[in-house]
């Protein structure tokens, strides 16, 4: 093998992180997919027979207060917590690149109040900020994604401002203006592409951090309302009964910590595949 096929062979190498990542995304994919495939039992079903059983071959993860089974009811939770990464992300996401397009190419006033609006978020932690907003509108999923987007944009508009304001300086930037493009044009099909691939990376770690947001904020009533499963929702129920009962609460944590490890060895594998380090 010739030493231009070697080095094609080493830069299509996929990161061992990025393919751990996205097994363990993919998992999880599946079971929030097709859940009643994979769950042995129905996860609201009443058991009064099997009530507070520890793990077992007949119920891995246990059963709860009422006989469910423990395992179900993470495996049925994890279609609502992938919901969770999804839809608290999009729309900062998109907002928040918009944004941070256009205020890092143009700059100016925009600039400088947007700069004085990221001091003011950066003022207050960002969960006190969400429960403040979800305890005004209300508890719910709806309300959460609410409340995450109209604060979370502005850490993609920081993150892609940051990387316009060098794309900006560019080499290929001032040849497209030499050349008379629009500045529609330089913005959309020049300076976006290439500050994309610190934004899904970004996104990726964003998901994790979003799920143990809603996760918490189930936790605390917030979030996800009963009789949904979810797994802040399940460690909330189990919490009444720990430690007699601590597979109710420990399981669907340890699912919540295997589900941030998905996503961030995806983040980081993604990181080296595209070069953002360097």
């Amino acid at each position: 093998m010739t030493a231009i096929a070697l080095s094609h062979v080493r830069a299509w190498r996929i990161p061992a992180p990025l393919l751990a990542g996205v097994l363990i995304l993919c998992g999880m994919l599946v079971a929030a997919l097709v859940p009643g495939a994979i769950a042995p039992y129905d996860p609201i079903a009443f058991d009064y027979a099997a009530l507070l059983q520890p793990p077992s071959l007949a119920h891995p993860f246990g059963t709860d207060n009422f006989g469910r089974d423990v395992l179900s009811r993470t495996i049925f939770a994890t279609g609502v917590d992938l919901q969770i990464a999804f839809f608290a992300t999009i729309a900062p996401l998109v907002v928040g690149t918009l944004v941070g397009l256009f205020i890092g190419f143009y700059g100016g006033l925009a600039d400088a109040i947007f700069a004085q609006v990221v001091n003011l978020v950066m003022t207050f932690p960002f969960l006190v900020i969400v429960i403040a907003i979800v305890a005004v509108l209300g508890p719910g999923l709806e309300n959460m994604y609410v409340a995450v987007s109209i604060v979370g944009w502005v850490f993609y508009a920081r993150l892609t401002r940051a990387e316009v304001h060098v794309q900006r300086q560019s080499d290929y930037v001032a040849a497209a203006r030499v050349l008379g493009y629009a500045r529609s044009r330089i913005l959309f099909r020049h300076i976006l592409p290439n500050t994309l691939r610190p934004i899904l990376v970004f996104w990726m770690t964003d998901m994790s951090l979003k799920i143990l947001l809603g996760s918490s904020l189930g936790y605390l009533g917030l979030g996800a309302q009963p009789p949904t499963a979810e797994w802040g929702v399940l460690i909330a129920d189990g919490k009444a009964y720990f430690p007699a009962g601590w597979w109710m609460a420990v399981f669907p944590g340890g699912v919540i910590v295997l589900c941030g490890i998905g996503f961030s060895l995806t983040g980081d594998g993604l990181a080296d595949l595209l070069d953002v380090k360097r």
